[in-house]
């Protein structure tokens, strides 16, 4: 997939990222839908292949959860440049893609969390202080459905892919019932998807 931006694009990516960021309750995976919505569907900037695929491969990949903001930075800018092996721009591009993604995610939340985190700390003990910690659980976890659904979703909302839907309210399931590590049933996913079975 091939694209061009222009200044203007790769500063509405910049923003875009910012914007996300003051949203990024419980982590910026949880704004994955609106991610996908912008780069995918607005856009046309990555395919729901290549959107996947970022967020799949830094998801298996030891280190923080936010890598696959750096993925999905890296690969708009690699098709803004004509795509990996078209030349040495498409790697710059990248690079500069990954960096506007990745400080536009971090700069915010970094800023806002270490401030309120500090308030928080010194106000432990009022009344609001704790009734915001407890209000943001349920948000938290609508977030992470949203997600899942969008990531389920663009493999196949038909009824041809119900291995799919049903390991995904299998997994459900599990983290919600049980204390199962969830890298088991990340494992367990890649070797099902391995052997073709989703």
């Amino acid at each position: 997939m091939s694209s061009s931006l222009s200044p203007g694009d790769w500063l509405a990516l910049l923003t875009h990222f910012l914007s996300l960021s003051l949203l990024a309750v419980g982590g910026a995976i949880t704004t994955v839908p609106d991610m996908h919505r912008t780069l995918v569907d607005q856009h046309q900037w990555l395919s729901d292949g290549q959107f996947n695929a970022a967020i799949a491969l830094a998801q298996a990949a030891p280190g923080p959860n936010v890598l696959f903001v750096a993925l999905l930075g890296w690969q708009v800018g690699l098709n803004a440049g004509g795509g990996l092996v078209t030349s040495a721009a498409a790697w710059g591009y990248g690079m500069l893609g990954m960096l506007l993604a990745m400080l536009g995610i971090l700069l915010p939340s970094t800023t806002l969390t270490f401030a309120a985190s500090r308030w928080a700390h010194q106000n432990r003990e009022r009344r609001a202080v704790r009734a915001f910690k407890q209000g943001m659980a349920p948000v938290v976890v609508a977030l992470l459905v949203a997600t899942g659904w969008i990531l389920t979703a663009n493999q196949g909302a038909d009824l041809t892919h119900w291995p799919l839907w049903l390991l995904t309210a299998m997994v459900a399931l599990l983290v919600w019932r049980t204390r199962l590590h969830l890298l088991w049933l990340l494992g367990a996913g890649a070797v099902l998807g391995g052997l073709g079975w989703v």
